[in-house]
């Protein structure tokens, strides 16, 4: 399949990044659950790897339109996070991260956390470079593929909107 300007298409599943860690209490808040930056950290870094896996090049993160935080992680319990690129459109590619507690002992996980982020791929000299289209196959990545032409025409609609308020200042 090609795409941007002859790149060959790659399958969501190329760029998956599967990350697990263990939650100490020096991780958690007051509550006993981890730190919010915490997960923020995590799913940024699950969400370049997979940026990276697909584009095969630098790359930088240029948004994070959602981070939605559905149910707490608390210490004792795994962090168990899963990303791969949803769409991408010229330089940039939109990453989906979901993020899930485990208890180790009984093998139970519970959704604790999704986002969507931006990334621009970068060329050796800096300069955002086209990445190849996204080949989605199973239903989830077909799913998230449509739903990412909508999130995509949002977050340029938003941008626009912040360049016009900032010219009105």
């Amino acid at each position: 399949m090609k795409g941007t300007k002859g790149k060959k298409g790659k399958k969501a599943s190329q760029s998956k990044a599967v990350m697990t860690d263990l939650v100490l209490p020096p991780d958690t808040n007051f509550l006993g659950s981890i730190f919010g930056g915490n997960v923020m950290a995590y799913i940024d870094k699950v969400a370049c790897i997979c940026a990276m896996r697909h584009a095969r090049s630098m790359v930088v993160t240029a948004s994070s339109d959602s981070l939605d935080f559905i149910s707490p992680i608390h210490a004792g319990e795994a962090i168990c996070l899963e990303g791969f690129v949803t769409y991408t459109h010229k330089t940039s590619m939109e990453v989906y991260v979901k993020v899930e507690a485990e208890n180790l002992l009984t093998g139970e996980r519970r959704l604790t956390a999704t986002s969507y982020l931006t990334f621009v791929a970068l060329d050796e000299s800096g300069k955002p470079a086209l990445v190849p289209p996204v080949i989605p196959e199973t239903e989830e990545e077909k799913w998230q593929y449509k739903g990412a032409i909508e999130r995509h025409k949002l977050r340029k609609q938003r941008r626009e909107e912040r360049k016009q308020r900032e010219k009105e200042e």
